[in-house]
């Protein structure tokens, strides 16, 4: 309605609060969806989720499945607070005229937010997969030494182990490409970030808003928590697949490191022509489910906290039904 009132640090709290809960959740799946999405064919590490998993916790540990998430975990409050206040914003200043949104504006509400939330998550999704793949590459040369060695082992030079690369931190990264690249440099693959983005909000927007609506026990009620949980997760679950090979060719960009004889990239279109002649349609679908299982209930988290209110009970504000 147009005479409601947004609340913006409430908004900005409730969407930092979701996104702390959400990826401390599911953080092990997106690590999975990184390694799959950026193993190349002839250098296929990893089977599935589960097998990516296991193999990550026997050579790294446990805590190896949650390398990127310090990044995600500082910068996931600005980016699921700004994506969450964009839409509210976006959908109150459409709504002024006091009729309910059409779809067409819904969508631009969701276009306005995935714009805004991009400059926030560029930069994140740029450490964070340097962080994840960082465990991948690693063992892809411990594999690669251990079959010299046995290659080697019947000629006349002995071979020589070599030594192992120190993984890189967030800080490292950062300092090292602010250094050779400047600004520009954190904002790598921002057009695919983008073209990832915005049709996700397009899509997950005005789906989330009409699949709760069917939940509302009567206009003008809150729906219960339970419509809210689900109604995120199938809309987050729909919107993921739905982008998927956009988040394929953007992990793929976004990797400055390569492992043995893996293509490089010089674009978004060189990059998806360079899979589909090398790897095929479905290579557009990797990690789709890994990314599925990780935006259904961050998402479902999210939209439960904004819409209890939690930020609106701390602060001691009314709480408003967007």
């Amino acid at each position: 309605m147009a005479d409601k009132q947004i609340s913006l640090p409430a908004k900005l709290i409730n969407g930092g609060i979701a996104g702390l809960i959400g990826v401390t959740c599911v953080f092990p799946i997106d690590l999975a969806k990184t390694r799959l999405q950026n193993q190349q064919n002839g250098q296929r590490m990893y089977t599935s989720m589960s097998d990516c998993l296991i193999k990550t916790i026997r050579s790294e540990g446990y805590f190896g499945m949650y390398r990127g998430a310090a990044v995600n975990l500082t910068l996931v409050t600005p980016e699921k607070a700004i994506k969450l206040a964009a839409n509210d914003f976006f959908r109150h200043q459409l709504s002024k005229d006091g009729q309910q949104l059409t779809l067409l504006k819904e969508m631009l509400a969701g276009c306005g937010a995935g714009t805004c939330q991009v400059i926030v998550t560029t930069p994140m999704e740029m450490l964070k997969i340097q962080l994840q793949d960082a465990g991948r590459l690693a063992a892809q040369r411990k594999i690669l030494s251990a079959q010299a060695q046995l290659s080697g082992q019947g000629s006349a030079q002995p071979s020589v182990e070599a030594p192992a690369t120190p993984r890189p931190t967030a800080t490292q990264l950062t300092r090292d490409l602010l250094r050779s690249r400047g600004i520009a440099g954190l904002y790598k693959g921002l057009g695919a970030t983008l073209l990832r983005d915005v049709p996700f909000s397009i899509v997950y927007f005005p789906l989330f808003a009409n699949l709760n609506e069917l939940g509302r026990p009567a206009p003008g009620e809150k729906s219960p928590f339970y419509v809210s949980f689900l109604a995120g997760c199938v809309a987050g679950s729909a919107a993921a697949v739905a982008v998927n090979p956009c988040d394929v060719v953007k992990t793929r960009l976004q990797s400055l490191q390569r492992g043995i004889n893996e293509d490089t990239y010089s674009g978004f279109l060189d990059c998806a022509r360079k899979i589909l002649r090398n790897e095929g349609p479905s290579a557009f679908l990797k990690g789709a489910y890994c990314r599925a299982l990780v935006i259904a209930p961050l998402f479902g988290i999210a939209q439960v906290v904004y819409f209890l209110g939690i930020a609106e009970t701390l602060l001691g504000l009314p709480r408003i039904q967007p």
